[in-house]
This record gives C-alpha cells, sequence and structure tokens, in this order.
C-alpha cells in the first residue's frame, strides 16, 4: 500500500479567501460612522460604529484560526516573513478593535477622541497587513 503525502482540503483556501477581506469593510464602515458622529453628534453613527466594529471582530474569527493553524504548525515548514508579519499585525488589529469595542460601549460623547484614532489604527494596519501580502504575491 502506497503512502499519499497529506493535502489540505480544498475548501480551506476558498473559506479563507471569501473571510479575510470582510472585516477590512467592516472596520472601514466604522471609521465613517466614527468620522461622521465626529461631525454631526448623532448618536446613531456611534451605535452604527458599534455593530461594525462587532461584525468586523466575528468576521475576523474565521481567517485568523486558519491563519493560526497555516502559520504556525511548527518548524518543520518554513514560512516567509510576510505571512508571519501578516499574522502579527491582524493581531494587532484585533487587539485595537477589542479595546475600540470597549471605548464604544461608553457613553456616545465619550467615544469622540479615541474612536476615530482606533478606527484609522485599526484600518492603517489592516490596510498594511493587505498591501504587504498584495506586494509579496506580486514579486514572487
Amino acid at each position: 500500500m502506497a503512502v499519499t503525502p497529506y493535502a489540505p482540503p480544498l475548501w480551506r483556501p476558498a473559506l479563507y479567501a471569501l473571510f479575510t477581506p470582510l472585516p477590512l469593510g467592516c472596520f472601514t464602515a466604522a471609521l465613517i460612522c466614527d468620522t461622521r458622529y465626529l461631525f454631526s453628534y448623532q448618536p446613531f453613527w456611534t451605535q452604527a460604529a458599534s455593530w461594525l466594529i462587532v461584525f468586523a471582530l466575528l468576521l475576523a474569527a474565521t481567517p485568523r484560526l486558519m491563519s493560526l493553524g497555516q502559520v504556525w504548525p511548527g518548524r518543520a515548514v518554513q514560512h516567509s516573513v510576510v505571512q508571519r508579519r501578516r499574522f502579527w499585525l491582524n493581531a494587532l488589529v484585533r487587539g485595537l478593535a477589542i479595546i475600540h469595542a470597549f471605548i464604544h460601549s461608553r457613553d456616545a460623547r465619550a467615544v469622540v477622541p479615541a474612536g476615530v484614532v482606533l478606527s484609522t489604527l485599526t484600518v492603517v494596519a489592516l490596510r498594511i497587513a493587505h498591501l504587504d501580502v498584495a506586494t509579496a504575491a506580486r514579486h514572487r
């Protein structure tokens, strides 16, 4: 009987590619909502941003768990610096988003300075992670 090497299921890369850009859209929409609240002071915008941050955190869980299994299986497989850097940038984004969700749990008036700053940092870090992978894939 011949031994066949392990091949990961075909659905895993498709699911990863499906869920990876969704949190970026939610975090960008939360940044827009925070900016709208900054200029209008209508509480609707902070509530919308709060829900968008929660949805982004929930949507980001699946690809991050899959990334954990792809990037850190052991030392037998050598992974690129780009994959590990993207993993850590996404971990930073998750940490910022959790802090951001706690800030949005406060009163609407208390969200203004920190909410916009954390939204901006979250979106910029996530964009850097996506651009890093895109430029590395282009230069292969």
